[in-house]
């Protein structure tokens, strides 16, 4: 019998050096960023560093000029936490509905997903056009009706009006396609099990369903936190007179030409890699406690 060769072939190494310069080049900028925000105080934005130091990070804590950037960070976890939440909500239920044949349900996915494929900026520009409207609409209503505090009206666009709704047309199509997938791969045995033992809906929802489903429903939670937490073509004509943190990141690389702004991108990036490394925690916990029952 001729014996197989353990030697492995010439594509195999090829394949290996190209995997990993796409890797090098996914993850080079933020590597760089990191590295650069540790400059000594004397550092600039670029390399070769000029001592290494925590000094960018201690002038961030003082705050960046004008900008209350910590002001900033907490409304966008705030706002990327109620995402978070509604998204979670809104795409359980979907998937728990989508189970059952309905009238219009082809339809109403397809535009459910729509926003995927739509530019951003546009469904932003859309939706501040849309406020717009509706603020010429409460005002006018005020001037006819003679209700003065409606008259001086200024926006019903802000955080959790007008970019809260741009960030779920954003979010609430990932939750949905990850539940969906969930739900078709569901063994709808396990419930008519507790169906025949006596379990109320209600019971095999809390008791079968979301326990076996609940890691899938800690990455639903994920990404309605980490892709609101870091969108900027969406909140742009969306968010109002309060601008978020990566709005603010953004606005910030025309004035600020020190790794100030590398420091500030390396908190943000850290904020993101711990909701991930919680995330992945809990999925563990809960795997683990279901295979211990």
């Amino acid at each position: 019998m001729k014996r197989i060769s353990d030697k492995r072939p010439a594509s195999f190494w090829w394949l290996s050096v190209l995997f990993g310069s796409f890797i090098l080049f996914l993850y080079g900028p933020i590597i760089t960023i990191v590295v650069l925000s540790f400059q000594g105080p004397s550092g600039g934005l670029t390399f070769p560093m000029n001592g290494v130091s925590t000094y960018w990070f201690s002038r961030l804590w003082q705050g960046v000029g004008v900008v209350d950037i910590w002001a900033a960070f907490g409304r966008s976890f705030r706002l990327g936490a109620v995402v978070m939440v509604l998204t979670l909500i809104l795409a359980l239920s979907a998937g728990l509905a989508f189970r059952k044949r309905f009238r219009g349900q082809d339809f109403l996915f397809y535009v459910a997903v729509a926003s995927l494929i739509v530019p951003s900026i546009v469904v932003s520009l859309g939706i501040g056009l849309e406020f717009r409207l509706l603020d010429d609409a409460i005002k006018a209503l005020g001037e006819r009706w003679g209700i003065g505090w409606l008259a001086g009206f200024d926006t019903a666009a802000g955080l959790y009006t007008s970019a809260l709704g741009a960030h779920l047309t954003w979010t609430l199509p990932f939750g949905l396609l990850i539940l969906f997938a969930v739900f078709n791969r569901f063994n709808p045995a396990y419930e008519e099990a507790a169906r025949d033992l006596g379990a109320s809906p209600r019971q095999i929802l809390t008791g079968v369903v979301l326990p076996i489903i609940a890691t899938s429903l800690v990455g639903v939670a994920l990404f309605g936190f980490t892709l609101s937490w870091d969108e900027v073509a969406r909140t742009s004509q969306a968010i109002g007179g309060r601008n978020t943190l990566p709005l603010e990141l953004q606005g910030l690389t025309t004035t600020v030409t020190t790794p100030e702004i590398y420091a500030l991108g390396t908190v943000t990036t850290g904020m993101s890699l711990l909701v991930i490394a919680l995330a992945l925690g809990g999925g563990l916990l809960l795997r683990k406690r279901r295979g211990g029952r």
